[in-house]
């Protein structure tokens, strides 16, 4: 009864009577320490996201009420001293004008929630205001629905209203999920046109659409007096009623004044960069975004829903976590029943992949490219033909096919043939010419990894012959290791991450603690160069040189593999700093799509990743991230973590044709790198369907099987 009482019933299960009390004894320890772990995670998480323990309070001063986020003594977001609600009743020199203010004198309560009530008096009518604010719900936020009624006879034009929240900073570090992170210091050093960035520049104004948001809120990080503060809005993002161009949405940024930061919503303008009425639009430039003001009809209503968020006791660099997580929490992304099954889309991939198996007497792989183009066989990064060497054998019995023993034999054994340099192998074979070409650390780096995978997998397969595969990595891990572990080794970006992940997995291999040590120094090099934020992950996505999810990715999946080996927490809390920005990249809401190919679809978004500050559309690569976040989400005891890597491995599933082809970019805001791309108007709702590129498939099938090896059913 006690061995029960504890728990212990799943542990002596089948074991009968002959169980000693040793045996016991070494359980009562096992559970112990499992209890230990379980609490040790609990206090991390903690600490990753202390308690908010936040007030919203209402000052009144000369008869008007502000309203303030406070945590303590501090004052963490407040409402503009005197202009509780704004708008402009006009557009002129191509920007909202003529603003009116609006404040409340009493606070109304009604069930623990806290009502404003006002009005702003025009000549034909008067717009009714209120807001109401809800208590704290468990997870730290304030939710609130700010309602305008307009009760003239005639209709009102031009107008735009606001919404505004102001911190005590004017040198704020903004966090923008997919669009800006910390002012996007990299992509601005190396193509200021192409990504937005932000320099905390009096009156400079940064606001963007909402469907560009994966998640939408706004963080800001900031120190006063030696401590580290945050707060974020977070907004359910809508399209406004009365927009005067067609799909005209709320739009979410920041503005810098004179001795705070806003955080601002409007019913429609835009700007970045210093330019108003531009969108981010196009790989390398902008395109105009005017006259987005509104018309309110004699009897419109408008409510906006918006959450408040303040963080205080933070370390540099950590004030966006709680708000990917509040964002996960807030949106609940994990329905599952609209979305294609794992078998479908499982059938759909192995389809494809046999279409693309080219082989001769001279080569054997995965063609990375459709017909129209160039034939190569292509390594890592968007080709991944190496990638199925590993993936195929741990779903055999699910491809129902004979000759996959003969093909990951012959695609490795090709791709072994690889010739070598200083710089080491390289990664395009040309199917015409017979030649090897082309070398970068990302392409490298994942390759070794998925080679490394089919060799560990291998041991399992009397059917296969991996000494080939053994040379040709023990080679490459030489080489770069060696590179890496001299004292000059300063890498450009966050690219040769991508190296930890398979060094980890060839000391495993080969029991050589050169690659130990040159995965651990890569691990702390890019640990003290971004956890801080001052640099954030960067240089991952090989056509976008700027922050990006890839170069978060490389860290986080290399993070987490040397807290997997050395068992250390405090690679699990750097390995979870990368994860929030990979997230952060992570669409959690289904964006309405107007009339195109993704409406056609009934597309939803939730689950798909953008790709970086430079680069905004969606793609499928989050599905290769999703069976790391499942292992964070056991690792901390994260449930939200688990469902989210769900969701996102099927719901990428979308879009797939009867060939089990599918495209590699998806339209979901005013972004397009293909297509018409010389009006806004034509660009959301897009879908780039020809460019069917390996990776996409490849990726699949590598997160299937590590899901299949970790016991997930998807």
């Amino acid at each position: 009864m006690l061995i029960q009482y504890l728990g212990f019933s799943m542990f002596s299960e089948g074991l009968g009577d002959s169980v000693s009390f040793v045996q016991y004894f070494l359980f009562f320890k096992i559970f112990l320490m499992r209890q230990l772990i379980a609490i040790c995670l609990k206090c991390f998480l903690l600490f990753a996201f202390p308690c908010a323990g936040q007030d919203l309070i209402f000052v009144k001063k000369d008869s008007i009420i502000q309203a303030q986020l406070k945590i303590g003594n501090q004052v963490l977001m407040h409402t503009p001293e005197n202009q509780l609600w704004s708008i402009a009743t006009k557009w002129e020199s191509g920007w909202p004008s003529n603003w009116l203010h609006a404040n409340s004198t009493t606070v109304e309560t009604l069930d623990n929630m806290n009502i404003l009530k006002g009005k702003i008096v025009l000549p034909d009518g008067e717009l009714l205001l209120q807001d109401v604010y809800f208590p704290q719900n468990e997870n730290g936020v304030i939710k609130c629905i700010r309602r305008y009624e307009w009760t003239g006879k005639r209709s009102l034009d031009s107008i735009t209203l606001s919404i505004r929240w102001s911190i005590p900073s004017i040198d704020s570090k903004p966090f923008l999920p997919g669009i800006l992170y910390y002012g996007n210091p990299s992509g601005e050093k190396n193509g200021p046109n192409n990504v937005p960035w932000f320099h905390n520049q009096l009156e400079e104004e940064s606001y963007f659409e909402e469907h560009r948001y994966p998640m939408p809120f706004v963080s800001l990080e900031w120190k006063n007096m030696n401590k580290i503060y945050g707060s974020a809005l977070h907004t359910v993002p809508s399209p406004i009623i009365g927009g005067n161009i067609s799909d005209q949405w709320w739009s979410l940024g920041i503005k810098r004044n004179r001795t705070e930061t806003d955080i601002v919503l409007l019913t429609g303008p835009v700007a970045y960069n210093g330019q108003k009425n531009v969108v981010k639009a196009l790989q390398t430039d902008y395109l105009p975004y005017k006259n987005t003001f509104i018309k309110l009809e004699p009897g419109t209503i408008i409510e906006k829903t918006f959450y408040l968020e303040g963080q205080t006791g933070l370390i540099q660099g950590t004030a966006f976590q709680k708000a990917v997580s509040t964002s996960i929490e807030l949106f609940q992304p994990f329905s599952l029943a609209d979305l294609p099954s794992y078998k479908e889309i499982m059938q759909a991939k192995y389809r494809f992949t046999r279409s693309r198996w080219v082989e001769s007497s001279k080569y054997a792989g995965f063609n990375m490219f459709p017909t129209h183009v160039k034939p190569k066989i292509v390594l890592g990064w968007a080709g991944q033909s190496e990638a199925p060497a590993f993936a195929l054998q741990v779903l055999e019995k699910e491809t129902k096919d004979a000759t996959i023993w003969t093909k990951i034999q012959h695609t490795l054994d090709h791709i072994c043939t690889s010739p070598f340099t200083e710089d080491g192998f390289a990664v395009e074979f040309d199917l015409e010419t017979g030649k090897w070409d082309s070398r970068d650390p990302v392409s490298q780096g994942q390759a070794m990894n998925n080679i490394a995978s089919a060799i560990i997998e291998s041991k399992r397969h009397p059917k296969l012959n991996s000494k080939k595969w053994e040379t040709f990595l023990l080679k490459s891990s030489s080489i770069f290791a060696e590179k890496i572990l001299q004292e000059n080794w300063k890498p450009v970006n966050t690219a040769e991450s991508f190296f930890i992940a398979p060094f980890v997995k060839a000391y495993i291999i080969f029991g050589d603690d050169t690659f130990k040590k040159a995965a651990i120094k890569i691990a702390n090099y890019y640990v003290q160069r971004h956890i801080k934020m001052e640099e954030p992950y960067w240089g991952g996505t090989l056509d976008a040189q700027c922050e990006d999810k890839e170069g978060a990715w490389g860290a986080f999946q290399g993070l987490l593999s040397i807290y997997e080996l050395t068992k250390d927490p405090a690679y699990l809390k750097y390995a979870k700093h990368a994860c929030d920005v990979v997230l952060s990249y992570t669409v959690v809401w289904d964006i309405p799509m107007p009339a195109g190919r993704l409406a056609d679809h009934r597309f939803k978004s939730r689950g798909w990743t953008g790709v970086s500050v430079q680069n905004q559309h969606l793609d499928v690569y989050g599905v290769l991230i999703a069976p790391s976040i499942y292992k964070m989400g056991r690792y901390l005891q994260d449930e939200n973590l688990k469902k989210i890597a769900r969701t996102m491995f099927l719901s990428c599933g979308q879009l797939i044709a009867y060939d089990g082809a599918q495209g590699e970019q998806i339209q979901q805001t005013n972004f397009a790198q293909h297509g018409r791309m010389d009006q806004v108007s034509k660009l959301r709702g897009g879908y780039s369907e020809p460019w069917t590129v390996y990776w996409i498939t490849a990726h699949f099938l590598t997160a299937a099987a590590e899901f299949k090896q970790m016991g997930v059913i998807l």
